[in-house]
């Protein structure tokens, strides 16, 4: 009994320490928060480094929910665009329009760290509702993930890419344009081909040794 209320006693602080750790990977992100949704780490107008100037601006709208899914096996949630192509130092201001009644993001990952905490670019817009906010991409050739972070709604088909310049090479599972599984090659085709010589050089050496022993 004494245990249970000791339990009971220390619950508050429990949870007032509990949101504080939740929050505290936030600390040094830009972030705004209203009814709409959420931003973090906007930037309209920080250069990354190699980047002189904004090359293009770019404005993108991008509606997710559950009807983009359809046809696509295994999803329950979609995207209009599950890829985006940019040009390197590009300006980019993407609208997220929700129009499932439950909350999506955008969310772009491995941008500068030094530019973009954590190296991400995220909007949040709740159920029917709207947000919109600008970031600088970088000034090379690459592909970065762009993904929900909501429970299982990656898994369930909010993955896509973002394409700055010639890319650095297609992500997998991007929903509707590569392939569902990363296919590692674990053997080189060197290594392919040298088990392939072993092989035949065994067949032909058992071969030989068959017909001398017919012959002796």
């Amino acid at each position: 009994m004494r245990s249970v209320s000791i339990a009971l006693f220390l619950l508050p602080a429990l949870a007032v320490a509990q949101t504080e750790a939740d929050h505290s990977n936030y600390d040094d992100h830009a972030m705004t928060v209203d009814v709409d949704g959420v931003v973090m780490n906007a930037n309209v107008h920080t250069l990354p480094h190699g980047c002189d100037r904004v090359s293009t601006e770019h404005a993108v709208t991008i509606r997710v929910g559950r009807a983009y899914a359809a046809g696509v096996p295994g999803a329950i949630f979609g995207m209009s665009q599950h890829e985006v192509k940019v040009e390197p130092c590009s300006r980019v201001t993407v609208t997220l329009v929700n129009e499932d009644d439950v909350r999506h993001q955008w969310m772009v990952h491995g941008l500068p760290k030094y530019l973009y905490p954590a190296g991400m670019f995220h909007l949040e817009a709740t159920g029917g509702h709207s947000k919109t906010a600008t970031f600088i991409v970088p000034g090379e050739d690459k592909n970065f993930l762009i993904h929900c972070d909501m429970a299982q709604h990656m898994e369930k088909g909010m993955r896509g890419q973002l394409v700055v310049g010639k890319g650095s090479g297609d992500l997998w599972s991007v929903t509707g344009i590569t392939d569902a599984f990363y296919r590692d090659d674990y053997v080189s085709r060197n290594a392919t081909a040298l088990v392939a010589g072993l092989l035949l050089a065994g067949f032909f050496a058992t071969l030989y040794i068959n017909v001398r022993r017919q012959h002796e």
